[in-house]
């Protein structure tokens, strides 16, 4: 494994003359408002001017990035915490739990975007999962007001050990679940203020904004509009103004499911790769999440709060088009009846490794049934061994990555799943868990954060699938596509690879405590969200893990300005001359991820001339 660092340019080392000036003696707010997915070259005054003049006349943090697995609910334990994942447990939006989850519809691998199942995964670690403070509890814990408003899973995430039946302050949380069964129960207060703003009690749902099609029928061709309404509504005419009556310091969570809802399931593309996710559907939902916050904006302009409220903007990853080519992949040789001929179908990589080790394959979400014949897992994920009960090996399907278990720590079936991943061309870079030791062409899950204090099973492999950039006419990482195990279609929307087109996310700040025409240059991560939003707020908690990101001092008035540095890591080549390469950028100890796979596989990894192996589009 070699390492290279260099000084980032002069630009990007002005010593700075003082410290940070956030804590004062003035009460602050924060909002913090997450457009989920949005790409941070698709922000334009003509196509979201909320976000550009947040961008523009407060700070523009231009070297953003997503932590790897770039999904959801990961990112989203990184903002709420302000650790990396090494630490939150939360890998990606799908996850191995080591135990059956009932409300997750009786599966190993629950899908987590849903309140029961976080509950239920926090009472099987120790009544907290994250194992780390979040930002909201602590702000609660010392006396502020709190809520979270938005998408279900992430949104109840930042409160996830709130108890609203025990005495005491609680957060609001309002998301798709609220009003029914599963939903954070409404308080008195909140039933009564809805109520007389004729508000619902219920949360509308996505209604078309959710169909996500199939092999012959295209997905959504409308945002999310009336959901996100009903939350921004609930936001801007409820909750401010009951925390401006309350007359102390309150942080306010919002997160607008758009545009990922509507590049997910975008009806613009129907397996072809262009548009993909440029079509007008995805712009709709840029558009989307851009009127909401500009209606929370004029909120607190009206309520006489904008001059002591923070606004960090910060999307949780990027996004890509899917592709689902491989010339090398035996599940694509195969017919699906909801599959397109030479297609990958979903579950391919538990499919292609069963084939490749010899191990009978069952689906963890269809009663551990065995996958025989043509057909494929109906989630994607899958167990493999002799006894579904007692897998030998995991798969956790995701999308622009996969998560592998070995729950046995099998040191030989790890070599001989890494030889057959090898041979894919929808591969392109291998991490593996320290503990089962070092595999040529593979780098460690330490290196990239994702070895740390988790309470939930850490992976034994974390795939990298192929990305590349297309001929969409924009920049490369607005054209970015990707290979994806998703039940989503060629042409729709994914994410969670370590592509730049997915790790580079859409980041701004506006307020009090920020500098205003500032473009930030050095490297900054959703990690370094939560420390800062804690950091501004006054917040301080105990950590179990040391993985923690950074304050953003040099974006704070008088803050200081450090130096950067620009890096890579290579592992040793595989037998096939295949090596996965990290390109990173570093302030002081922090360290952040730009791209990494086989060069010449990944959009940001240019190829290595004579070296490696690449495979093309």
């Amino acid at each position: 494994m070699r390492r290279s660092i260099v000084l980032l340019s002069a630009g990007l080392t002005m010593l700075s003359t003082g410290l940070a000036s956030a804590q004062n003696n003035t009460p602050r707010n924060l909002i913090l408002f997450i457009p989920d997915g949005l790409r941070a070259l698709k922000v334009t005054p003509e196509t979201a001017p909320a976000m550009a003049a947040v961008r523009d006349k407060g700070v523009n943090f231009k070297n953003s990035h997503s932590l790897f697995p770039t999904f959801t609910m990961a990112n989203g334990s990184a903002m709420s915490t302000g650790h990396y994942l090494g630490d939150t447990g939360v890998f990606s939006n799908t996850i191995w739990t080591g135990y059956t989850s009932a409300p997750a519809g009786d599966t190993v691998v629950p899908f987590i975007e849903n309140d029961a199942v976080l509950g239920d995964i926090d009472e099987h670690f120790k009544g907290d999962y994250l194992n780390e403070e979040t930002i909201l509890k602590m702000a609660r814990d010392k006396g502020l007001s709190t809520a979270a408003i938005g998408k279900l899973g992430p949104t109840y995430q930042f409160d996830h050990t709130d108890h609203p039946e025990k005495a005491g302050q609680h957060s609001i949380v309002i998301d798709d679940a609220t009003g029914g069964k599963a939903g954070v129960a409404l308080s008195d207060e909140m039933r009564e203020a809805l109520t007389k703003a004729g508000l619902p009690l219920t949360a509308p749902s996505r209604g078309d904004n959710s169909k996500a099609g199939d092999a012959k029928t295209p997905g959504t061709t409308v945002a999310n509009v009336a959901q996100q309404a009903y939350f921004a509504d609930v936001a801007a005419k409820i909750v401010l103004p009951m925390f401006k009556a309350r007359n102390k310091p309150f942080v306010l969570v919002f997160w607008s499911r758009d545009p990922d809802g509507s590049q997910h399931n975008t009806g613009d593309s129907l397996n072809q790769i262009m548009p993909g996710i440029n079509g007008p559907t995805s712009m709709a939902g840029i558009k989307n999440a851009d009127d909401n916050l500009a209606q929370l904006r004029k909120a607190l302009d009206e309520l006489g709060l904008a001059a002591n409220t923070n606004i960090i903007v910060s999307a949780d990853h990027g996004f890509s088009t899917i592709s689902k080519e491989s010339k090398t992949s035996p599940s694509a040789k195969v017919s699906y009846d909801d599959t397109p001929k030479d297609f990958l179908p979903m579950g391919f990589l538990a499919l292609d490794l069963a084939k490749a080790l010899d191990l009978p394959l069952f689906d963890p979400n269809d009663k551990n049934a065995a996958i025989t014949g043509n057909a494929h897992p109906k989630a994607g994920n899958g167990v493999l061994g002799k006894d579904p009960a007692k897998p030998d090996l995991v798969v956790a399907t995701n999308g622009g990555s996969d998560l592998i278990y070995l729950p046995n720590k099998d040191k030989k079936l790890a070599a001989k799943t890494i030889k057959a991943l090898l041979d894919q061309d929808y591969v392109s870079g291998l991490f593996v868990d320290d503990s089962l030791g070092r595999f040529p062409g593979t780098l460690p899950l330490s290196l990239i954060n994702l070895r740390g204090k988790a309470a939930t099973p850490t992976p034994a492999i974390v795939v990298n699938f192929r990305s590349y950039a297309s001929n969409c006419g924009e920049a490369p990482t607005n054209c970015s596509v990707q290979v994806a195990d998703t039940v989503l279609r060629q042409g729709q929307g994914m994410h969670g690879s370590f592509s730049r087109g997915d790790t580079m996310n859409f980041m701004a700040a506006i307020g009090p405590d920020f500098k205003t025409g500032y473009v930030d240059e050095l490297p900054v991560s959703n990690a370094d969200v939560g420390v800062t939003a804690a950091k501004i707020m006054g917040l301080r908690t105990s950590q179990n893990g040391g993985l923690i990101g950074r304050v953003m001092s040099e974006a704070l008035p008088n803050g200081i300005v450090p130096k950067g540095y620009v890096g890579d890591v290579k592992s040793k080549p595989a037998e096939n001359g295949l090596r996965t390469v990290l390109n990173f950028q570093r302030v002081e100890s922090q360290r952040y991820f730009d791209a990494a796979g086989f060069p010449g596989r990944t959009l940001g990894l240019e190829p290595e001339s004579g070296k490696q192996k690449t495979a093309g589009k």
